[in-house]
C-alpha cells in the first residue's frame, strides 16, 4: 500500500511540474468581460451595488463629497472621498471617466465613486 502511494504521489509532482513547463512564458489573467461605459440613464434604471463606469463631466459640487455629474442623457449626484481624486484638479469642462457603484437611496439614486479619470 505504501508503495503505491508513494507512486501517486510522485507521479503528482511530475505533472504538475510538467504543466508548470507548458504554460512558462504564458501570460495568464482574466480575458473578456470588458468594461461597458453607460450612461447616467441606463446607471438610474440598474440594481443597487451595481458596479458601473461613466463618462462625462462633472459640472458642481453640492456638498461635503458630493458632485453633480453629467453626460448626454442626464445628471446624476456622485460622491467622491476626498481620497479618491489623488490629487486630480478637475473643472466643469474637463471630461471625466468614473467608476463606482449604484447607490438607490431613499429619494435618489447615486454613485459612489471608486476611481476617477481625467480624460482631456
Amino acid at each position: 500500500m505504501k508503495k503505491i502511494s508513494m507512486i501517486a504521489i510522485a507521479c503528482l509532482a511530475v505533472s504538475g511540474g510538467a504543466n508548470a513547463a507548458m504554460n512558462a512564458g504564458t501570460p495568464g489573467g482574466f480575458s473578456g468581460g470588458e468594461n461597458v461605459v453607460l450612461t447616467v440613464e441606463q446607471v438610474k434604471g440598474m440594481n443597487d451595488n451595481s458596479k458601473v463606469w461613466v463618462e462625462g463631466a462633472i459640472i458642481q459640487k453640492n456638498g461635503d463629497e458630493k458632485y453633480m455629474f453629467q453626460d448626454s442623457t442626464g445628471t446624476i449626484m456622485v460622491e467622491i472621498d476626498d481620497d479618491a481624486w489623488h490629487g486630480l484638479v478637475i473643472g466643469p469642462t474637463d471630461t471625466v471617466r468614473i467608476f463606482g457603484e449604484v447607490d438607490h437611496g431613499l429619494f435618489n439614486t447615486e454613485i459612489d465613486i471608486d476611481y476617477i479619470e481625467k480624460l482631456n
